[in-house]
């Protein structure tokens, strides 16, 4: 097996990675109090060290109190946390890896009575959770704007203390999707409203994330059509669509977009063979990062689903082929390197043989 187009140098206007290979944003949850330890920093310097390009970590809250679900979710605020992180960075550029924290507020994802603060309730475009029930009032124009400065403000701090990139978290139900998706946006000033209108509060975020950190620090934005509570959802029916969805986003300042998919070899829209990745690359002309199912043969419709007999090398065969086709740069790896920190080293090394598979056991510890 020929897997030079994965191990490829990449580099774009403002970064340089080793190979094609990225860690995709995995939630664990191994941080109490939202503080990420030494075992975090080692678990993520293993997967530099077995070969990964680019790192992108699982969400990190922003400085809001209801920004996520769980008090062992790491923040991306407070002394104590950001000292964590900065350890973290020191572990995998000793590996000699690159690494981007993935910054992130879930918006109405989230329950009343969840930790980390039990008693604030969540937030959205319109207080309306993602099968559009009404949960909260709307947020306000204030305190959208402080959203987005705390959004800047985590951007800041992940340049400060070294990080070599960063990820806005814009996939999946999540805040910034809620803004973007017609269901849970209902709007009516400017933040609301068609799909360009839509895109407005992402776009002012993205906009404040740049002007925090300057021209030429990365940013990647990630998105997805499909939610976590609908894995049918669409935010954009057609490539036209997807045009006017992602050219805000564009003129806003992001670098690469990271298009979520689950299984990243199926075509997004009719009469062609582009998946979404394949589409962004071609609609905006920015470096995209596909990702969806590498290395696993079997479908996970929840994490206590049972492994099948897999292949260690599952997919790689069309992977090679639209890297070699450049439908899109980058692919993101994610519950194969959960399974085995040396998944790039062994699949370069043609030693698949060699690849401890991932089951569901292994969400159990971090390792």
């Amino acid at each position: 097996m020929n897997t030079e187009s994965l191990f490829k140098p990449f580099q774009s206007e403002k970064l340089e990675l080793s190979n094609r290979v990225v860690m995709a944003p995995m939630t664990r949850g191994f941080s109490p109090g939202g503080v990420p330890g030494p075992d975090v920093a080692e678990y993520y310097r293993l997967r530099a060290a077995g070969g990964v390009g680019l790192i992108i970590t699982e969400g990190t809250a922003i400085n809001h109190p209801s920004a996520v679900s769980g008090a062992s979710i790491p923040l991306f605020h407070g002394e104590e946390a950001l000292a964590g992180w900065q350890k973290v960075v020191e572990a995998v550029h000793e590996a000699g890896g690159k690494i981007a924290p993935q910054i992130w507020h879930v918006g109405m994802a989230r329950k009343r009575g969840d930790e980390p603060n039990s008693e604030v309730a969540p937030v959205g475009p319109s207080g309306l959770d993602l099968s559009g029930n009404k949960v909260n009032e709307p947020l306000t124009e204030e305190e959208i704007q402080q959203l987005v400065q705390a959004y800047a403000q985590a951007v800041a701090d992940a340049k400060r203390i070294g990080f070599d990139a960063v990820e806005l978290h814009g996939a999946h139900g999540y805040l910034l999707d809620q803004f973007l998706w017609e269901r849970t946006n209902q709007r009516t000033d400017r933040y609301g409203g068609d799909l360009v209108a839509r895109t407005t509060f992402a776009a002012e975020v993205v906009k404040a994330c740049r002007e925090a950190v300057g021209p030429d620090y990365p940013i990647i934005f990630r998105y997805s059509q499909w939610k976590m509570s609908d894995y049918k959802a669409r935010l954009a029916e057609t490539p036209e669509q997807l045009e006017q969805l992602l050219q805000p986003l564009v003129d806003a300042g992001v670098d690469i977009f990271h298009a979520s998919t689950r299984r990243f070899w199926l075509p997004e829209f009719e009469g062609s063979e582009l998946n979404l990745a394949g589409w962004t690359r071609k609609l905006t002309g920015k470096p995209a990062i596909s990702v969806g199912s590498v290395g696993l043969k079997s479908e996970f419709a929840n994490r206590t689903e049972q492994v099948e007999e897999d292949d260690p090398a599952a997919h790689i065969d069309p992977l090679l082929h639209k890297l070699e086709d450049q439908e899109f740069d980058l692919i993101a790896v994610g519950r194969a390197l959960i399974g085995d920190p040396a998944w790039p080293n062994k699949v370069r090394e043609n030693r698949t043989d060699e690849i401890e598979m991932f089951t569901p056991e292994a969400l159990q510890k971090l390792v």
